[in-house]
């Protein structure tokens, strides 16, 4: 599904978000050491190459909410933004702090005049974020953010499978912009 709102193409599929050809930069659920892991920093280290552990080591660590921009390096992307996301129900604030990761990597986009980002759920897999309430963090913190973006006209939130597909246009449809 695909929405335009106040000229920002907005639009949820499914796919690999460390194979998002024709997007300017990827969004990483990264770990607080920007190092690879499983899920989304797994798949964006194994993808991006060795060069990518070597930029982010002096980025590391970084705190719940926070958002750092590197090089793609063998990505099909020229910037990955790696955002650490609060673990559902440990960290104080979760939702406040889901929303900071996604409004941080905006304003890092913008500051790299970044015209097409793609994004994964942040913390809704290992993370435990509920995934429709994390989706709803997502367009919350879009919204809020719009205004604010001159560069950044197009977004799209990457899933893996059918059903979180079904419930991202679900969400997108209803929600209010």
């Amino acid at each position: 599904m695909k929405r335009t709102l106040s000229g920002l193409i907005m639009e949820c599929k499914i796919g690999n978000i460390a194979a998002q050809n024709g997007f300017d930069a990827v969004v990483n659920a990264a770990n607080a050491w920007l190092r690879p892991g499983g899920g989304v920093a797994g798949a964006i280290h194994s993808a991006a190459g060795p060069g990518l552990l070597e930029e982010c080591r002096p980025l590391a660590p970084i705190k719940p909410g926070e958002a750092v921009i590197t090089g793609a390096h063998h990505l099909p992307n020229k910037f990955v933004i790696h955002c650490l996301g609060p673990v559902y129900e440990k960290d104080e604030f979760s939702g406040k702090v889901l929303a900071n990761c996604y409004c941080n990597a905006l304003k890092l986009a913008e500051e790299h005049k970044v015209k097409s980002i793609a994004f994964p759920l942040i913390s809704t897999g290992v993370f435990g974020y509920p995934f429709k309430e994390g989706v709803q963090v997502a367009f919350t913190a879009l919204k809020e953010m719009i205004p604010q973006l001159t560069f950044v006209r197009r977004v799209v939130f990457v899933v893996r499978d059918k059903s979180k597909l079904a419930v991202l246009n679900q969400e997108l449809a209803r929600f209010h912009f």
